[in-house]
């Protein structure tokens, strides 16, 4: 009798399932962008926690659906990856432009819950091109809550968007050597080793 040698895959083999449907149903109703936020927070708790890269490594939907892209499906040139996208100074750059964007789209959301701003239906990808948007009614939702759910779709697609590139132009998994949420758990895990040697 033979041994099976296929390996039984593990649940979160999967989760570019959840990347892929959340990118979908965003697109057909904006408020299932409140959902990214799970993308935010868990990696930060994991490596908060003690656990370091380990979303990065094993959960994370987004290097999974590139890897799918790139390997499987053959979509990547599968060529180095260029020196200064590994940089600190990259890395970094990128997470502080990133995090400016964030800070940007909240202070909208913001501006939008004290009615000075009126709720603004649009998808902004790459930070330039905007995209009307007008799936469904929203005349029942609260504005900054809709207000949030355009601004933090619009940076969930645009990072997307870039990881596809840069996979297409690069290696399949070159968004994760910029990805600032992978900068921010290394940051964190340098940190707490810094602090243990230290105490």
């Amino acid at each position: 009798m033979k041994k099976n040698n296929l390996k039984k895959k593990k649940w979160y083999e999967y989760l570019w399932i959840a990347s892929s449907a959340y990118l979908i149903l965003g697109a057909f109703n904006i408020l299932f962008a409140w959902l990214g936020l799970i993308c935010f927070l868990v990696p930060l708790i994991i490596s908060i926690s003690g656990g370091g890269k380990a979303y990065c490594n094993t959960y994370c939907g987004r290097g999974q659906l590139l890897s799918l892209l790139g390997n499987k499906l053959k979509l990547s040139r599968n060529k180095s990856i260029p020196k200064w996208m590994k940089t600190k100074y990259f890395r970094y750059g990128f997470l502080t432009f990133f995090l400016a964007m964030f800070l940007s789209m909240i202070f909208n959301t913001y501006l939008v819950f004290q009615g000075v701003n009126s709720l603004n239906e649009v998808i902004t990808i790459l930070w330039t091109f905007k995209l009307p948007w007008n799936f469904n009614d929203l005349t029942n939702i609260t504005p900054w809550i809709a207000q949030f759910s355009f601004g933090f779709y619009s940076i969930m697609l645009t990072s997307t968007i870039l990881g596809v590139i840069t996979m297409v132009l690069f290696k399949p998994n070159s968004w994760c050597v910029y990805c600032p949420m992978g900068t921010m758990t290394q940051g964190i895990s340098i940190l707490k080793n810094n602090i243990s040697s230290k105490s």
